[in-house]
């Protein structure tokens, strides 16, 4: 089957023929997807997909109230965790950006609801020829970025909200000659 050419592991295309671009409406999952694209930056998305299993059990499921609660002993048990990626700035973000989510959710009703508002709840589908057309970030994307940050959230740059778009189905950008372009697409009709 053809596939976006970046699905070459068993695992990496596990992943793509599934959950990439699907629209993902769970607070607690696009919660995990904020945490495992900010702790990507600066490795490949294989090596986040590998710790994902590792990262949910270090992390408590990604139960937001749980890990808004998180203190000095608990950040020193997850820098000791060889599961994960022990970055320190990058734990303290996913630690910061729960606190963050929960002010989102009170804010918006859900952090969802918040997140769909980026692209006026439904998902864009491009239909990019190459691997090259997809670009890195977009004005949506930078808008996100812009205003997570303002409400406190790190490691969201453009990019890293770029990506996250793609993965949790906020856009399809399955290449057309991707069997999944078309079913993806469906959602967004």
């Amino acid at each position: 089957m053809p596939r976006c050419g970046w699905a070459k592991t068993d695992l990496s295309i596990a992943y793509h023929d599934a959950e990439w671009g699907v629209p993902v409406h769970d607070d607690r999952t696009l919660f995990e997807f904020l945490v495992l694209e900010g702790a990507q930056a600066g490795l490949s998305w294989e090596t986040i997909l590998k710790k994902r299993a590792a990262y949910r059990v270090a992390f408590d499921g990604f139960e937001i109230s749980t890990v808004s609660g998180y203190d000095d002993r608990k950040t020193q048990a997850l820098l000791a965790d060889s599961g994960i990626v022990r970055n320190r700035l990058k734990i303290a973000a996913a630690i910061g950006n729960a606190r963050a989510a929960l002010a989102v959710q009170r804010e918006c009703g859900s952090l969802d609801a918040y997140l769909w508002s980026f692209v006026d709840g439904r998902p864009r589908t491009n239909d990019w020829r190459t691997p090259k057309d997809v670009p890195a970030r977009t004005p949506e994307a930078e808008a996100m970025s812009k205003d997570l940050v303002r409400r406190g959230f790190r490691f969201v740059g453009p990019t890293i909200c770029y990506a996250f778009m793609q993965a949790v189905g906020r856009v399809n950008d399955h290449l057309v000659s991707c069997y999944r372009h078309e079913e993806v697409g469906r959602f967004a009709s």
